[in-house]
């Protein structure tokens, strides 16, 4: 005999009748238990699971380990050989940018953020330090040099850098024709020490001093970030470019993004941030426009799967 199937009408009132047993309900308590609950599970797995809260990199910390490095790279911001001075936009006028085929992108959109290495880097936080005469007076003779002399000094300087030790005074290399560029770096490398040019470099007419561009410029020129990099396993060796600090993989859905700077021609092209834009943006308006591109629109009515999913329903309707 088939079973009559009820109508709506007749649900709703079977359903508000009831002739079983009540029992009380704590919902306060419930909510209690489920919060401890979710939050005992939380904590858990922050502790197991989470990556690492590393302290941050800070100029200090660069002068310090690798004083070195920090003053040959202080150098080249002085003369305009880092690869910040030489970046273009947003930062400068001294380059183009990427750009794919005839569109400029940096620079179109122009200088935003204007940085001045030797300035922002070197000068400005040389002429913050006080009571040193014999400080300002080398700042004060390499400014009156000419462009040719002051670049024979910093080129010198940078030459001999390449066989410089540690000493007590920080950089030690071997006497030459560097002009007032020693003393220079002498004052930098103390005020980097000290903890005093990461305050410099964050100064803005801000209240909330959050604009960490200058002092991530500045390092980024350097060896530093690289060596961090290297220790924590962050160079595209393990997990990718989308990894977290040490071997904790990082955001999945980024695979998309970072599957192309993995392959040729992107993982050698300087534009590679370009044309990587270019690819997503065009495959995410081919996303968003399937609706009405003729044939993708069409797939679900050649391959019914929602047919197969809702199979109770159709069935239930007398669909096919």
């Amino acid at each position: 005999m088939k079973r009559r199937r009820l109508s709506n009408a007749e649900l709703n009132e079977a359903a508000r009748h009831y002739d079983g047993p009540y029992k009380p309900y704590d919902l306060i308590k419930e909510l209690c238990v489920a919060i401890a609950v979710v939050a005992s599970l939380a904590l858990l797995f922050t502790i197991f699971f989470s990556s690492p809260d590393d302290r941050p990199s800070t100029i200090a910390q660069w002068s310090r380990q690798m004083p070195v490095d920090f003053v040959t790279t202080a150098v080249s911001e002085l003369d305009g050989t880092s690869a910040t001075a030489g970046y273009g936009p947003p930062y400068n006028h001294n380059g183009d940018g990427q750009q794919i085929a005839f569109i400029h992108l940096q620079k179109w959109l122009g200088v935003s953020h204007p940085i001045n290495t030797a300035q922002d880097f070197v000068l400005t936080p040389l002429a913050s330090i006080p009571f040193d005469p014999a400080l300002r007076k080398a700042t004060a003779a390499y400014q009156a040099a000419s462009a040719k002399t002051q670049a024979a000094w910093t080129t010198d300087y940078t030459n001999a850098l390449a066989k410089a030790t540690v000493g007590p005074g920080g950089a030690v290399v071997v006497s030459g024709s560097f002009g007032p560029v020693p003393t220079m770096m002498n004052g930098l490398l103390g005020l980097a020490q000290s903890g005093g040019l990461d305050g410099d470099l964050l100064t803005s007419n801000q209240f909330y001093q959050t604009d960490y561009t200058k002092p991530l410029l500045f390092m980024a020129d350097g060896g530093l970030l690289a060596a961090r990099a290297q220790s924590q396993h962050l160079l595209g060796e393990q997990w990718g470019m989308m990894n977290e600090t040490g071997s904790y993989p990082g955001q999945v859905w980024l695979w998309l993004y970072t599957f192309w700077y993995q392959i040729a021609p992107f993982n050698t092209s300087v534009n590679a941030d370009a044309l990587v834009m270019a690819i997503m943006g065009v495959m995410s308006l081919g996303l968003i426009l399937i609706p009405f591109i003729p044939g993708v629109r069409d797939i679900p009515r050649w391959v019914p799967i929602y047919r197969y999913i809702w199979r109770d329903y159709y069935r239930d309707q007398g669909l096919r």
